[in-house]
């Protein structure tokens, strides 16, 4: 197989010639830029690209982290991920876990073994101590308020978020919340439940754990949630619900089964997809595309750094 240094024998230039035309380089003159190329083409030659990644100390590969592909919102994150890698010439590496920790633990391993430069989780399975490890070999960052840790994020407040919300439907009349969640692990779910149990005992609510419903993800899943409600001697009058596609599958269902919304069953989505703008759905606007974006510029960058974003409540009909 031909070398560098056989291109340079053939072509009669030095290797560090050889070097500068295989990386572009402005500073070579014609003549010899074409005799390595013709010595490229007659030799059909092919740069051998791990060793041009061990000799550069990067392999311009991004690795991202995320359990499901097919929701909106991890897709919008992506988006803004993707966006960054593409004007920044780097390629993404995407490791779709399911929530499964060996699945994360491969991304993990991938980074230490130098063959991502970064890794970007979107929404972790593993705990702290497990992510902690992995820190001396390379850039990792998360899309969670992790303030206390020494490791890159971006995010945006949920409890803020969570008692805001509450709050108002509380001041529309509402002493019956629930809320729907993908999962109740996670720091996002911790910092929602730490809300949620804050308010209740702000105005002296009884806390019933039995509004909060997990597994709700996507716009089948807001059947589910209204055939729970139906089974509770008292159902909650209002929900927050974490998704906007959720939040649409609860007012198709409301729709299907003569529950007036927002008479009997207020409702908050998340994220303002263009769903909850065609349903006029009551959403809080969270910036994927942004923190996204953000996200990438953080993994390359490589400095410790911490991004909170903003929010906005949008009023609509559902409340």
């Amino acid at each position: 197989m031909t070398n560098i240094k056989d291109l340079a024998r053939m072509a009669g230039v030095s290797v560090t010639t050889v070097s500068r035309v295989l990386n572009n380089h402005p500073y070579v003159s014609e003549e010899k830029k074409n005799a390595v190329l013709e010595a490229i083409r007659v030799s059909n030659y092919h740069q051998n690209i791990n060793a041009v990644h061990l000799s550069k100390g990067k392999t311009q590969l991004i690795g991202v982290v995320l359990p499901f592909s097919d929701t909106p919102y991890f897709a919008l994150l992506l988006k803004g991920i993707a966006q960054q890698a593409l004007a920044h010439n780097y390629k993404l590496v995407l490791f779709q876990t399911d929530y499964k920790n060996s699945r994360e633990l491969e991304a993990l391993q991938m980074l230490k073994q130098k063959q991502i430069d970064s890794l970007i989780i979107c929404s972790r399975a593993s705990d702290w101590s497990t992510i902690e490890d992995y820190l001396p070999f390379g850039s990792i960052v998360l899309c969670e308020d992790v303030k206390e840790h020494q490791v890159s994020s971006t995010f945006v407040n949920q409890y803020k978020i969570f008692y805001k919300a509450l709050e108002y439907l509380y001041k529309k009349g509402h002493k019956k919340i629930g809320y729907c969640i993908g999962r109740k692990s996670g720091t996002n779910s911790q910092h929602r439940e730490f809300a949620y149990r804050d308010f209740h005992k702000k105005y002296k609510l009884s806390y019933q754990p039995d509004y909060i419903i997990d597994e709700c993800l996507y716009f089948e899943d807001g059947e589910k949630v209204i055939n729970q409600l139906k089974k509770m001697e008292i159902p909650s009058s209002a929900l927050l619900v974490t998704s906007d596609q959720v939040a649409a599958g609860i007012v198709v269902s409301c729709q299907n089964q003569g529950i007036s919304i927002p008479n009997q069953l207020a409702i908050i989505g998340f994220d303002n997809e263009p769903i909850a703008k065609m349903m006029n759905i009551t959403t809080i606007e969270i910036p994927l595309l942004e923190m996204g974006r953000n996200l990438f510029l953080q993994a390359v960058d490589g400095d410790l750094s911490k991004k909170e974003l903003s929010y906005q409540l949008i009023e609509r009909e559902t409340v």
